[in-house]
């Protein structure tokens, strides 16, 4: 994030409708940033942290750092404290077991009724999406396997031609994501293990296997 991009949103020989979309860019691009910061652990649960440092430590004013933030509050990661800033929130294994818990209630019957009916050529297309999850998995960057992971699962999902169900599922599959406090930093091996589910999945759907398919599922799902 750099300096730059606040100076624009607030140059007045700007129109009004080009800062309003600038801003919004940045916010985005803070929002990006945080997100990524929760995946990686860097944001430490149980911390504080107040939008002007975090607005240093991006290159921007407070203003999009707070309105992400925000965002972030609605999703449940972090709990706004009037005239401190923001604390992220601590995790439970309880938590994490519930979410595994109605993602699967969400998304088994779904894939198990798309193994049923969608070709074995839809499910080739997929393909370059496993691989994207390997490959971020391979390289140990774990915010872009979590972004990787998410569009996977999307992709599989969508097959469903229901935008609702995408919506909340990638909600809950992002609140998954979120690493428990004092959790030791996942390891590459661990990355490509769950990567290597997708591609399993996608030979298993291929092939119309429902039992196998399932069972994927929710392993999957379990150890996500």
């Amino acid at each position: 994030m750099r300096e730059a991009a606040h100076a624009l949103v607030s140059d007045p020989a700007i129109p009004a409708q080009v800062q309003k979309v600038l801003r919004h860019s940045v916010r985005g691009q803070v929002l990006d940033a945080l997100r990524a910061a929760l995946v990686d652990g860097e944001l430490v649960p149980g911390e504080i942290y107040s939008g002007p440092a975090l607005g240093e430590r991006f290159g921007v004013s407070a203003t999009p750092v707070r309105e992400a933030m925000q965002q972030l509050a609605l999703e449940g990661a972090v709990e706004c404290l009037p005239n401190r800033g923001f604390r992220v929130l601590s995790r439970t294994e309880r938590s994490l077991a519930e979410l595994a818990e109605v993602r699967a209630l969400l998304e088994v019957p779904v894939v198990l009724r798309l193994a049923r009916s969608v070709p074995a050529a839809t499910w080739e297309g997929l393909r370059p999406a496993a691989r994207a999850t390997a490959e971020a998995a391979a390289a140990g960057d774990l915010p872009a396997y979590g972004e990787a992971d998410r569009a996977f699962h999307r992709a599989v999902l969508s097959l469903a031609d229901n935008g609702q169900l995408v919506q909340v599922a990638d909600e809950l599959h992002r609140r998954a994501q979120w690493p428990l406090p004092g959790a030791p930093r996942v390891r590459c091996a661990e990355l490509l293990a769950d990567a290597a589910e997708h591609a399993a999945l996608l030979e298993a759907l291929i092939a119309r296997d429902l039992p196998v398919v399932e069972s994927l599922v929710r392993a999957h799902l379990a150890g996500a």
